[in-house]
C-alpha cells in the first residue's frame, strides 16, 4: 500500500532500476497518443514528464481516453521498461513507463485557450490573462524557478559577506526619487496619503544612523513609470544593501564578488569578466560609447573628431562646429568593403531615427579614404580621422554632427548597431563595469533650472567646500552605477552624512531649509545626531535573472507581471472601487484633465 496520498516519486524520477515497483504518481495531462488498443500519456509534473500507459482491457482506458489536455490525474500502477525501440533519450525517464493499474481524476480541465504542451507564439495579452497556464510551460518553469535560486544564492552571499536582512516599511512619506509614487489613501488620516516605496533609500540610511553596520534587503520597490522591456511598471525587486564607514572602493570591493559569484552560478557556460570591474568616469562613457550603460562586449569606441573638420571643406559638419556642436566617429571594422547596400540601409535607418542621415569613409587597403565625405576633405585631415579612431585597412568609419548630448546618444546607436550588424559581440560573455563621477547637479533643458541628476543624498566631491565654490555643474558626486552587457543592475553611492552639506546641496536645487526639514524630516533629523559615513546600491534582481535567463524582456522572468499598460489582465486591476469605500476614504473622483499626465 502506497504511503502518500498522492504520490511515491514525482514525474521525473523514475529509471531502469525501479522496474517492476510500485509506484504512484501525480501530474497533468501534457499530451496523449492513442494508437487505438494502446493509450500513451505524458504525465508532467514541475519536476519532469513520465509516460503512462493504458491498453483496451484496462477498466480506465475510456476515462483515460477523454480526459482533457491538462486535466490533473492520479495514477498508481507498475514500472516497466520501455522495448528498445521504443525508448525516449529525451527525457530522463524515457527508458521507463508506468501500467496504469489504478486512476483518479483530481481535476478535470476546461478547453484550453492557449497550449501548454508547445511554444505556440501566443500573444502576450492571451499569456498574462491566463498566466497560470502560461506558467505551466517548462520553459516559464525553468525561469521562474531560476529567479528563486538566483535569489536564495544572493541571500546566502550576502549573509556570508556579514550582511543581516532587515525589511523596511512599504507603507510611507512620499519622496522625489525621480518617479511618480503610487499613493494609498489613509482612512484614519481624512485627505492625507502614504507613499509605496520607490526604493527603501531613506531607511536603509536610517539603519545604518541606527548603528547597523551592514543591512540587505530583497526590497520590493514601486514606481508609477512606463514600461520598458527592461522595466517592469508598478513593482519590481532589487538587492538593496547598504554599508557603515566605507569608501566607495569597499562597497565595488563587497558587491563584486557577489556578482561575479553569482553570475558563474547561473551562467549557464558564459564566461564572466574577472574582478576588479573595469570603473570608467561618467564623461568619458559619453565620450567613448554614447551611453552612461555600455556593452563593453563591443569593441568600438566613439572619438571626438570635431577638429579634424573645423573650418574644413566639408562645409555642413564646418558649419556646425563653427556654432558649438561636435563630431563623433564611429569606427566599423571590416565594413570598407560592404556593398553600397549596406551604407544605403544604414542612411535610411538612422533618418527613421529622426537623423538626417549618416556619412561615412572607407578605408582601403592604404588607408585611403572613400566615400561621399572624403571628397571633401585633404588627405591631411583623413589621415588624422584614421589616426584617431584607430581604423584599420577595410575599415569604415560613422560620423554623427550636432549637439554634443544629442551627438553622444545617437553615436551611441550607431555604435550598437555596428556591434550586432557587424557580429562583434560574444554572446557567451558577461562584461560588469563601474561608471563612476557622476555629475551632482544638471541643468533642466527646458526650465534651465538646475537640479540633482542622480541621488539628491550622494556625498559631492569636495564635500560643502565644493558646494560653497565650484560651479554647480561642475561638482562630481560619489555616485556610481554596475553595468552588464549595456543593462544598468542598479545605482548607488556613498551617502551625504552631513546635515550642512545636506542642506547646502539641496538649496542649490531650488529647496529652501524649511523645505528640507518639511519633505525629509526623518532624514534630516536622523543626521543631526551623528551619522556614520556610509554608502550602498541596489542591483535590480529582475534584470539579473534576465541576463542569466537570456531574455530580453523582464515580462519573461517575472511570475505575475503587469502589462505594458501597468494592467494586471488575470486579476482585472487596476479596477474601479464603489462608492461606499471613496465615501469611507473621504475621496471623490474627478475627470482627468487630458492635457494633463
Amino acid at each position: 500500500m502506497m504511503s502518500h496520498r498522492y504520490r511515491s516519486h514525482h514525474c521525473a524520477a523514475l529509471r531502469k532500476n525501479n522496474a517492476g515497483q510500485q509506484a504512484r504518481l501525480s501530474g497533468w495531462v501534457d499530451r496523449k497518443r492513442d494508437h487505438g488498443n494502446l493509450l500513451f500519456i505524458d504525465l508532467r509534473d514541475s519536476k519532469g514528464i513520465t509516460q503512462l500507459v493504458a491498453d483496451l482491457d484496462n477498466a480506465h482506458f475510456s476515462a483515460l481516453e477523454e480526459i482533457p489536455l491538462e486535466s490533473v490525474l492520479c495514477v498508481t500502477g507498475q514500472v516497466v521498461n520501455r522495448s528498445h525501440e521504443t525508448i525516449n533519450t529525451q527525457l530522463p525517464t524515457g527508458e521507463v513507463e508506468l501500467v496504469v493499474q489504478d486512476c483518479e481524476i483530481l481535476s478535470r480541465a476546461n478547453p484550453l485557450p492557449m497550449p501548454v504542451n508547445q511554444d505556440a507564439n501566443y500573444p502576450e495579452a492571451t499569456r498574462l490573462q491566463y498566466r497560470y497556464l502560461d506558467l505551466r510551460r517548462p520553459e516559464m518553469q525553468r525561469k521562474i524557478q531560476l529567479r528563486s535560486d538566483i535569489i536564495s544564492s544572493l541571500r546566502r552571499r550576502m549573509i556570508d559577506a556579514g550582511f543581516r536582512e532587515f525589511q523596511t516599511p512599504i507603507l510611507t512619506a512620499s519622496s522625489p526619487e525621480g518617479a511618480r509614487d503610487f499613493l494609498v489613501p489613509s482612512r484614519l488620516n481624512p485627505g492625507k496619503f502614504y507613499a509605496l516605496p520607490q526604493a527603501p533609500q531613506q531607511f536603509k540610511q536610517l539603519l545604518m544612523i541606527a548603528g547597523f553596520d551592514r543591512y540587505f534587503q530583497i526590497a520590493p520597490c514601486f514606481r508609477d513609470e512606463d514600461a520598458r522591456a527592461d522595466r517592469s511598471p508598478g513593482e519590481f525587486y532589487q538587492l538593496d544593501f547598504e554599508m557603515s564607514f566605507v569608501t566607495q572602493d569597499e562597497v565595488f570591493n563587497t558587491l563584486e564578488p557577489i556578482l561575479s559569484g553569482l553570475f558563474q552560478e547561473f551562467s549557464a557556460g558564459h564566461s564572466v569578466s574577472a574582478t576588479p570591474f573595469t570603473h570608467i568616469p561618467y564623461h568619458q562613457a559619453m565620450l567613448q560609447y554614447g551611453s552612461d550603460k555600455p556593452d563593453l562586449r563591443n569593441p568600438i569606441v566613439i572619438s571626438d573628431v570635431s577638429d579634424c573638420f573645423a573650418e574644413s571643406s566639408f562645409k555642413i559638419f564646418a558649419n556646425q562646429i563653427s556654432k558649438g556642436n561636435v563630431v563623433r566617429a564611429i569606427p566599423a571594422p571590416s565594413a570598407g568593403n560592404r556593398p553600397r547596400s549596406f551604407f544605403d540601409k544604414l542612411n535610411d535607418w538612422a533618418r527613421s531615427e529622426g537623423q538626417a542621415g549618416l556619412g561615412y569613409i572607407t578605408f582601403n587597403t592604404e588607408l585611403n579614404g572613400g566615400g561621399p565625405i572624403a571628397k571633401n576633405l585633404d588627405a591631411e585631415r583623413i589621415q588624422q580621422i584614421a589616426q584617431l579612431t584607430g581604423v584599420k585597412p577595410n575599415d569604415a568609419v560613422f560620423f554623427v554632427c550636432g549637439p554634443a548630448p544629442e551627438a553622444a546618444e545617437f553615436a551611441g546607436a550607431v555604435r550598437n548597431r555596428m556591434g550586432k550588424d557587424l557580429n562583434l559581440i560574444d554572446e557567451n560573455h558577461f562584461e560588469f563595469c563601474w561608471i563612476v563621477d557622476f555629475p551632482m547637479f544638471e541643468r533642466d533643458a527646458v526650465s534651465g533650472k538646475i537640479d540633482f541628476s542622480h541621488n539628491p543624498f550622494s556625498m559631492p566631491q569636495g564635500g560643502l567646500q565644493a558646494l560653497e565654490n565650484q560651479d554647480p555643474l561642475d561638482i562630481l558626486a560619489w555616485q556610481y552605477d554596475i553595468v552588464c552587457n549595456g543593462v544598468e543592475l542598479s545605482s548607488g553611492a556613498i551617502r551625504n552624512h552631513l546635515p550642512e552639506i545636506m542642506y547646502r546641496a539641496f538649496s542649490i536645487a531650488g529647496y529652501s531649509q524649511d523645505d528640507v526639514d518639511q519633505r525629509f524630516s526623518g532624514m534630516i533629523e536622523a543626521l543631526k545626531f551623528g551619522a556614520p559615513p556610509h554608502g550602498g546600491s541596489a542591483p535590480g534582481i529582475d534584470r539579473m535573472v534576465m541576463l542569466l535567463a537570456g531574455e530580453d524582456n523582464i515580462r519573461e522572468v517575472t511570475a505575475f507581471p503587469l502589462n505594458q499598460r501597468a494592467q494586471d489582465l488575470m486579476m482585472g486591476a487596476p479596477n474601479t472601487i464603489n462608492a461606499a469605500q471613496l465615501q469611507e476614504l473621504g475621496l471623490s473622483l474627478l475627470p482627468k484633465n487630458p492635457q494633463k499626465s
